[in-house]
């Protein structure tokens, strides 16, 4: 386990479930109590949760590998595939792997109304499921009912060979395992689950190719070049850069974000997967799984038998799609890995 870990959360023996939602760090709870303090006091302000937003939007930057000028902020991860489905030519195809978590496909197949085709197909045949015929292709970089890690090489390579926009949601990778938003025409993250921040931090990082392609369709005070000169219309003078994609902070959430994606951001990202995947693949060699080189573990569990076992044994996890799922994060040890085994009778 990486070093600082322990100091950093206080400690929630059998939480198994950062797939679902992060633990906080000891700093983000701090900052929210000391936020709303401060709220209850008539000392909180919409300039000083401005300054907040923008330390860590630098954050983010920093965690995904690219230039600030390329991120915008969110509350949710689906509004932002939204105003990328948008920009999808009438008729054009879109490719989605079977199964993936509903906010990166939904908003293109309402799109269908006007033309646009979804193909999806499973996982793996994605990358060679890739034509001239495709604009774009959305995928999760982790699937969130499996824990599988998509091969993002061959995507990205095979949309770069046929000229397709590429959109991949980092939600369920971004905090645990390496991440480079720069690879992408645009990508995704809701920083509430590997990244630890409060619900309603969310990122869109947009590339140049789509820049000029989207329309920022849910443009309001927050996307103007001066936010404080943006409050009223109807002139419009919008940001030069991702921040014309903006959509105004859900304040109090930012202030326990900010020690979070700064902590996160200055993590080894490689060893806080290795410890991950290496806590998983410990799992599956206790129940007797073929190793799966994931943070998240799944295996079938169609009646919820084997998670109602993990349930009354105290130890939090969740089931998707017929499956049960194991997370392991920093917080996490071979004493969860026990844990499980022992609640499952193995």
């Amino acid at each position: 386990m990486p070093s600082a870990a322990p100091d950093l959360f206080a400690p929630v023996p059998g939480y198994l479930a950062a797939c679902t939602m992060g633990l906080p760090l000891r700093a983000t709870a701090a900052a929210m109590r000391d936020d709303l303090d401060r709220w209850a006091a008539g000392q909180a302000g919409p300039a000083a949760y401005g300054a907040v937003v923008e330390e860590a939007r630098a954050a983010f930057a920093r965690l995904a590998t690219v230039d600030v000028g390329r991120v915008a902020i969110a509350s949710q991860t689906s509004s932002m595939v939204a105003v990328v489905a948008a920009s999808v030519p009438d008729g054009a195809e879109v490719i989605v792997p079977t199964g993936d978590f509903s906010s990166i496909v939904y908003p293109f197949v309402v799109q269908e109304a006007r033309g646009v085709r979804v193909r999806s197909v499973p996982l793996a045949e994605v990358a060679g499921s890739i034509g001239p015929a495709t604009y774009l292709v959305a995928w999760s970089a982790v699937q969130s009912a499996t824990g599988e890690v998509a091969d993002d090489a061959a995507i990205v390579a095979a949309a770069t060979r046929h000229g397709a926009r590429t959109l991949c949601d980092l939600t369920q990778a971004a905090g645990v395992r390496p991440v480079d938003a720069s690879r992408y025409d645009a990508s995704v993250t809701h920083a509430y689950k590997w990244l630890c921040c409060p619900r309603g931090v969310a990122f869109l990082t947009v590339g140049e190719r789509l820049a000029h392609e989207m329309v920022p369709a849910q443009a309001g005070w927050y996307a103007g070049d001066d936010v404080w000169g943006s409050c009223y219309g109807p002139a419009m003078d919008l940001a030069r850069d991702a921040r014309a994609f903006d959509v105004s902070p859900a304040w109090q959430a930012w202030a326990g974000a900010l020690p979070a994606l700064t902590t996160f951001a200055g993590l080894d990202a490689e060893r806080t997967w290795a410890h991950a995947a290496g806590t998983g693949d410990a799992l599956c060699a206790r129940l007797g799984l073929e190793a799966q080189g994931r943070a998240i573990v799944t295996w079938a569990d169609p009646e919820g038998r084997d998670q109602r076992l993990l349930g009354d044994a105290g130890l939090t996890v969740s089931g998707r799609a017929g499956r049960v799922r194991v997370a392991f994060h920093l917080w996490n040890d071979e004493a969860d890995v026990e844990a499980v085994a022992v609640a499952l009778g193995r």
